[in-house]
C-alpha cells in the first residue's frame, strides 16, 4: 500500500512539473531535433533579422519625410537623418515620393519575410513533432511490460500528444519569435537613443512598473499553468479508463457517479484556466496603460521641446510611433515566456520518459538454445514489486526459509520448479491468484525472476535474444486482442512470411474460414478499434488462427475457450488437437474437464507448486487437485474421465 501511494505521488509530481522558462540542459537536447532542419532554421533567423530592420525603419522614414521635406528642419535639433540625404532628391515632391516608395518596399519585404519565416518554422515544427512522436512511440514499444503496470495509459498518451504539441509551439511561436522581439526592441532602443537620448530615457521611465507587473503576472500564470497541466493529465487518464470500461459503467448504472467524478476533474481544469484568463485580463491592460503614460510623457515633454526648437516635429512623431511599437514586443515576450515555460516542463517529462531504460533487454551476446521447445523452472521466486538494490542483494544470498519470512515482499511465486518436455502438453490449475498466468509471463520473459531461473530450449531466458525467444511462442489469451485494420492484417500481425494460403489453412483448422468468407470483403474486411465489429467468440477464433498461422514451437492457451459458445468450443477443441500436435503446450483453464488428457498437470496454490502428475495420479493422491475436482464434479464418480475432451487447460490470471 505504501509503495502504491509513493507511485501515485511520483506520478502526480510528474504531471505538475512546471519547469524554468529556460533550461540550458534541456534546450541543448531540444536543439538536436532542430539540427536536421538547420538550413530552414538559418533562413528563418536571417528573415527575422531583416524583418526586424524593416519594422524599425518605418518611423525613421516618417521622421525624414517630415523634417526634410515638410518642415524644412533637416539636420536641425540633432536629427540623425544625414546618411539618407545623398540617396534622396532635394526636391520636396520627389523626395516624399522616394520616402514613400522606400516605406512601401519595406512593408512588402516585411510581409514576404514574415511568410517565409512562418512557413519554414511551421514546416520545421511539424517535422520535429513527427520525429519526436516516432521516437517516443518506438521507445514505448521497447519498454518492458512492468512499465505499463506502473504508468496509466492516459498519462503516456499525454506525453505523445499534449507535451509534444507544447514543444512544437516552442519551435514555431516561441524561440524564433523571441529572437524577433529582441531584435525589434534592440533596433528601436538604438534608433531612439541616436535620435534624442533624453527623450528615449523618458520613454523608458515606465519600464520598472512594467517589469513589476510582468513579474506578478508570471507568478500567477505559472501556478495556474501547473494546475492546468495536472488537470489535463487527470482528464486524459479518467477518460481513457472510463471509456474503456463503459460497458461496466452502464451495467452497474454508474453513469451519474462517473459524470460527477468527471465534472470534478473537469472543473479543476476550468478553474485553473479561469485564473489564467484573469491574469491575462489584468496584465495586458496594465501594459497598455503604462505604454499610454509613456506616450503621453513623450507628447508632453517632446511637444514642449518642439516649442523650444530643441526637438523637431519629425522626431516627436517618430518617438510616438516608436513608443507604440516598443511595448508590443514586451507584451509578446511575456506570452513567449509562458510558451517557453510550458515547453521546458513538457520536455522534462518527455525526456524523463525517453531516459527510462527498459528493464528487460536482450543480452549483449545472446546464445542459441537447442530449439527443442522444452520449458523448465528452477527454484523460481518472483514478485511484481519494484525492489531496492538492498532487497535484491539480500534475496540473492538468502535461504529458502529466509525468503519466505520476508514479510515486506509479496511473493507471487515461491520456489517453483518443474519441467515440460518437448512436445508435452502441460496443464496449470489452481485458484485465482495462485500464479498461473505469471508462469507464462516469465516463460516469455515479460518479467525477470528475482531468484532462480527459467529455461526455454535448455537455455536461461535471460541469455536469449528477446525477439527470437518470443518468436517461439504462440499465445491465445482469455481476452482476445485485435487491432484496427483488416482480418488478414490481424492474423499476420506484421509477419509477412505468412502467405495467403497459410493464413487460409490456419483459419480452416480453427473453423473460422467459413465465417470470414461470409463477410463482404472476406479477409480484407476492415475491423473497428479492438475488433468491436466482431463478437467476442469470433475475435477469439481469429486469435486462434493467428497463433496457428505463426507455427510456434510452444503454444500457450490462457483460458482460451472461455469466450466462445458451446458449439464453437467443441469445434475449437477439435482444432486444438491439431494445434498441440508436435508442439510443447501450456494450457490454463478453470474447467478441470479440459485438462484430463494433459501429459502433466501442475497444481498451484498461493504461489507454490503443490502437486504435479497426470489426472489419474493426482486423483489417487486425494490432495488439492482431488478437492478441486470434487468441487466441480460432486455428482460424478471419481476416476471416470470425461470422454472426447481435449487439453485446453487451466486457469485464471493474477
Amino acid at each position: 500500500m505504501a509503495e502504491e501511494n509513493k507511485k501515485k505521488q511520483a506520478q502526480q509530481q510528474d504531471d505538475e512539473v512546471v519547469g524554468k522558462a529556460y533550461d540550458a540542459r534541456l534546450m541543448r537536447r531540444l536543439l538536436k531535433y532542430l539540427y536536421p532542419y538547420k538550413w530552414a532554421a538559418a533562413i528563418s533567423v536571417i528573415a527575422i533579422v531583416i524583418k526586424a530592420v524593416c519594422d524599425v525603419l518605418g518611423p525613421y522614414l516618417m521622421e525624414v519625410a517630415i523634417d526634410r521635406y515638410m518642415t524644412g528642419h533637416a539636420g536641425a535639433a540633432g536629427t540623425k537623418s544625414a546618411f539618407l540625404a545623398r540617396w534622396l532628391s532635394s526636391d520636396a515632391a520627389t523626395g516624399i515620393t522616394q520616402v514613400a516608395m522606400i516605406y512601401l518596399g519595406a512593408l512588402l519585404l516585411s510581409y514576404i519575410l514574415e511568410f517565409i519565416q512562418t512557413y519554414l518554422m511551421q514546416w520545421t515544427g511539424q517535422k520535429i513533432m513527427f520525429d519526436m512522436r516516432k521516437q517516443i512511440f518506438g521507445h514505448l514499444q521497447s519498454m518492458h511490460v512492468g512499465f505499463y503496470d506502473r504508468n496509466p495509459v492516459g498519462r503516456l498518451v499525454t506525453r505523445l500528444t499534449s507535451d509534444v504539441d507544447a514543444l512544437n509551439e516552442m519551435f514555431t511561436s516561441g524561440v524564433f519569435a523571441i529572437f524577433e522581439d529582441i531584435f525589434v526592441l534592440a533596433g528601436i532602443v538604438f534608433v531612439m537613443l541616436r535620435m534624442k537620448w533624453w527623450l528615449a530615457l523618458l520613454t523608458f521611465a515606465v519600464l520598472p512598473m512594467i517589469l513589476v507587473a510582468t513579474r506578478i503576472f508570471r507568478k500567477y500564470v505559472r501556478d495556474s499553468y501547473r494546475r492546468i497541466r495536472a488537470a489535463i493529465a487527470k482528464i486524459n487518464s479518467f477518460t481513457q479508463e472510463h471509456v474503456s470500461g463503459m460497458s461496466l459503467v452502464q451495467l452497474f448504472n454508474r453513469q451519474d457517479r462517473a459524470f460527477r467524478d468527471f465534472e470534478a476533474v473537469n472543473r479543476t481544469h476550468m478553474e485553473a484556466f479561469k485564473d489564467s484568463i484573469l491574469a491575462y485580463a489584468l496584465y495586458y491592460p496594465a501594459v497598455e496603460i503604462f505604454s499610454s503614460v509613456a506616450i503621453a510623457l513623450v507628447i508632453w515633454v517632446g511637444g514642449r521641446g518642439v516649442l523650444r526648437e530643441a526637438v523637431t516635429v519629425g522626431i516627436l512623431v517618430a518617438f510616438i510611433q516608436y513608443a507604440q511599437r516598443f511595448f508590443r514586443p514586451i507584451q509578446d515576450l511575456s506570452e513567449k515566456y509562458n510558451i517557453l515555460q510550458a515547453a521546458m516542463a513538457a520536455s522534462e517529462r518527455v525526456f524523463k520518459l525517453l531516459d527510462t531504460a527498459p528493464e528487460i533487454v536482450s543480452p549483449a551476446h545472446p546464445k542459441q538454445g537447442d530449439n527443442s521447445g522444452s520449458i523448465e523452472f528452477r527454484g523460481v521466486w518472483f514478485t511484481y514489486q519494484h525492489l531496492t538494490d538492498e532487497q535484491a542483494a539480500k534475496i540473492a544470498t538468502a535461504s529458502e526459509q529466509e525468503l519466505a519470512a520476508m514479510d515486506e515482499i509479496e511473493w507471487i511465486l515461491r520456489g517453483v520448479s518443474f519441467s515440460v518436455q518437448p512436445g508435452e502438453t502441460a496443464a496449470i490449475v489452481g485458484h485465482t491468484g495462485a500464479g498461473k498466468s505469471t508462469i507464462i509471463s516469465l516463460a516469455m520473459r515479460f518479467y525477470d525472476v528475482q531468484r532462480g531461473a527459467v529455461l526455454v530450449d535448455g537455455l536461461d531466458v535471460r541469455e536469449h535474444e528477446l525477439r527470437t525467444l518470443r518468436e517461439h511462442f504462440g499465445v491465445v489469451l482469455q481476452d482476445p486482442v485485435l487491432f484496427s485494420g483488416t482480418i488478414a492484417d490481424n492474423i499476420r500481425l506484421g509477419t509477412m512470411r505468412i502467405t495467403d494460403e497459410q493464413m487460409r489453412v490456419a483459419a480452416e483448422q480453427v473453423n473460422v474460414h467459413d465465417f470470414i468468407q461470409s463477410l463482404p470483403h472476406q479477409y480484407e474486411e476492415q475491423l473497428r478499434e479492438r475488433g468491436n465489429s466482431l463478437s467476442t467468440g469470433q475475435k477469439q477464433l481469429v486469435n486462434f488462427a493467428r497463433a496457428l498461422a505463426h507455427d510456434p514451437r510452444v503454444l500457450i492457451l490462457d483460458e482460451a475457450t472461455s469466450s466462445v459458445d458451446t458449439d464453437t468450443e467443441i469445434r475449437v477443441r477439435i482444432a486444438l488437437e491439431r494445434m498441440i500436435e508436435g508442439r510443447t503446450s501450456i494450457v490454463i483453464a478453470h474447467r478441470l474437464s479440459t485438462v484430463q488428457r494433459a501429459d502433466v498437470i501442475l497444481v498451484m496454490h498461493k504461489g507454490q507448486l503443490r502437486e504435479m502428475g497426470t489426472h489419474q495420479e493426482l486423483l489417487a493422491q486425494h490432495g488439492l487437485y482431488w478437492k478441486l475436482y470434487r468441487l466441480q464434479y460432486r455428482d460424478q464418480e471419481l476416476g471416470l474421465p470425461a470422454e472426447g475432451l481435449t487439453p485446453t487447460l487451466a486457469a485464471g490470471a493474477n
